[in-house]
């Protein structure tokens, strides 16, 4: 991967590094090995799904983020969703009371609220945060009855259409943006386990790479199908360098061995045939050569559909 990160350039960059193996291997012939500490490889994809791919040279298609506003928020931290959240309702509310106050200012209804034969355009709001009590009151439909709009101003009867729609707006936009983001699947590959190590060994008289997979969870993960992916760097005989080209291993799809009945922990097989990636690897060269195996678990989570 060191020579992928050199031929990234600025479209695409490694962000992060992580040690993979034991992190010790044998150093030196002869009996008396010494055990030196294995270096770090840079991983394409951590262990959590995490990709490790930062963009660059977008300029101006930033912009493209904001035409699909709803699945940017989606994606943000939690963090991030919170403060948007917290701070789209402060600024809402805000504003809206204020629009009441300067109603009932521009009306004098701030100075003449306590006389007796004077109808105001909502009772019993004297300042700015009696106007705020009123706005929440009614826009949470708490409904105390102590400050209510009166028939004699058309103008706040127009703001409180206006209040109502833009409130179903912003409720329907942001609780749906949280309610999408806590329905993620993306917890559910917590209690999904893969093997630490991948092995190389003879099955059924054929070179086999193989790995496990279990599912700790008693709900079924439905339609399962798993896939892998081989990252590596390659030239073309033409002298064009693919710094990320990725070759499908072939675990069992012209046999339907990648549809997984996951009710208890399987060994994943790949057959390192004439028309595997690795058939032209020797011992030595699958120890120094700079490859990844991406294995991609995809089904239907049982108790949500999702």
């Amino acid at each position: 991967m060191s020579a992928i990160r050199r031929k990234f350039g600025d479209d695409y960059q490694v962000v992060t590094t992580s040690s993979s193996g034991s992190g010790l291997q044998p150093h030196g012939p002869g009996p008396q090995q010494q055990l030196v500490p294995k270096k770090k490889r840079q991983r394409f994809v951590d262990k959590n799904g995490r990709c490790n791919v930062q963009h660059g040279n977008l300029g101006s298609e930033t912009s493209r983020y904001l035409s699909d506003l709803f699945t940017t928020l989606v994606d943000l931290k939690w963090r991030w969703n919170l403060f948007i959240f917290i701070l789209t309702y402060t600024v809402a509310w805000l504003f809206m009371a204020s629009m009441w106050w300067v109603i009932a200012y521009t009306r004098g209804d701030l100075n003449k609220a306590h006389v007796g034969n004077y109808t105001p355009c909502v009772a019993n709001v004297y300042n700015f945060p009696s106007a705020f009590l009123f706005f929440i009151e009614t826009e949470a439909t708490i409904g105390y009855g102590y400050r209510y709009i009166t028939d004699k101003c058309p103008e706040g009867i127009i703001l409180f259409l206006f209040q109502s729609i833009l409130g179903s707006i912003v409720d329907a936009f942001l609780i749906g943006c949280m309610f999408i983001k806590m329905s993620q699947p993306k917890k559910r590959a917590e209690t999904l386990m893969f093997s630490e190590h991948a092995v190389i060994s003879m099955r059924d008289g054929k070179l086999t790479l193989m790995f496990r997979v279990g599912n700790l969870r008693n709900s079924h993960m439905v339609s399962a199908q798993i896939r892998c992916k081989l990252l590596k760097s390659r030239q073309t005989p033409e002298g064009e360098f693919l710094p990320l080209d990725q070759l499908e291993l072939d675990v069992g799809f012209s046999t339907g061995a990648d549809q997984l009945f996951l009710v208890s922990p399987l060994t994943i097989c790949h057959v390192i045939d004439a028309k595997s990636p690795f058939y032209d690897l020797s011992q030595r060269s699958m120890q120094t050569e700079q490859f990844e195996i991406v294995v991609i678990l995809e089904g239907i989570v049982e108790t949500t559909g999702e």
